[in-house]
């Protein structure tokens, strides 16, 4: 949607730069936004431009903006109010010509009561506001997006897959779809591959029914104790914790891993 934003405005012909902010450490995704010169810190080889360096004239996206650290966040507030920065290690100051739309999965509200978000941070922040709803209530978009993710699952597999059989589409319209759009990425993906026809049947799709029993495809995902690589066990249960969870601040903490090794797990498993 940000990206959408970004191609119906003004600024079309500009840049538009991501930063998915807990993906990194503190330090590495203040250099990523802002920059830094050579020598600001072990590693720090040569000089970098950042991301609000490279988004001029354009759109900077913050995904998950409710996962920005403490200490960067004053930073961020002067870029939006002052549009001025600095990299890391330099004293000169720098000025921003850019839009900035933020996204989030987090209650910024509870996260400011928790002593987690700057209150100045928000109300900056909070100028043009866009719930976006969940899948259970677009049902028409719901079934739009199954169709795209086929297309696209169908060309990167080489797979003749061309569409969904009622009872599939009937599956999909009646799912909860807890994890959204994420969820259905993944329950797509796997439909196209594991398809015996050039038609995505209810058995495919790897969802609960109604009623909370198994579709009776799942079967095709490791168990505890089934005879595959353990690396098998390991992406499907990440999957499925990433497909049940809010954003991967919460995942990280399920698992018991730090939120940059989610990031680089998801990155391998093809789910960005």
């Amino acid at each position: 949607m940000a990206r959408y934003v970004h191609e119906q405005s003004h600024l079309a012909d500009k840049p538009f730069v991501t930063v998915s902010c807990p993906s990194l450490s503190k330090e590495l995704l203040e250099s990523e936004l802002f920059g830094h010169v050579k020598g600001a810190f072990t590693g720090a080889v040569r000089d970098h431009w950042g991301k609000v360096k490279a988004a001029a004239g354009g759109t900077l996206f913050l995904d998950e903006i409710g996962d920005l650290p403490l200490e960067i966040q004053p930073k961020l507030l002067r870029l939006l109010q002052e549009r001025e920065y600095e990299r890391l290690g330099e004293n000169v100051t720098r000025n921003a010509d850019l839009r900035v739309i933020a996204a989030t999965n987090r209650d910024l509200k509870k996260r400011m009561s928790e002593g987690a978000f700057r209150e100045d941070l928000y109300f900056r922040l909070n100028v043009i506001t866009v719930e976006m709803p969940p899948l259970r209530a677009r049902t028409d978009d719901l079934v739009r997006f199954a169709e795209h993710y086929l297309q696209h699952f169908a060309r990167r597999t080489g797979r003749s897959v061309h569409g969904f059989a009622e009872p599939a589409l009937h599956a999909l319209r009646g799912y909860p779809w807890p994890g959204n759009l994420r969820e259905l990425r993944n329950a797509i993906e796997r439909a196209v591959i594991l398809a015996k026809g050039e038609q995505i049947e209810r058995a495919d799709l790897p969802l609960a029914a109604a009623d909370g029993s198994p579709n009776g495809g799942g079967d095709a995902e490791p168990h505890l104790g089934d005879l595959v690589p353990l690396q098998k066990v390991e992406e499907t249960h990440i999957r499925r914790v990433l497909e049940k969870t809010a954003n991967v601040n919460e995942a990280a903490k399920v698992l018991g891993i730090d939120d940059a090794t989610v990031y680089r797990k998801r990155k391998k498993m093809n789910l960005d």
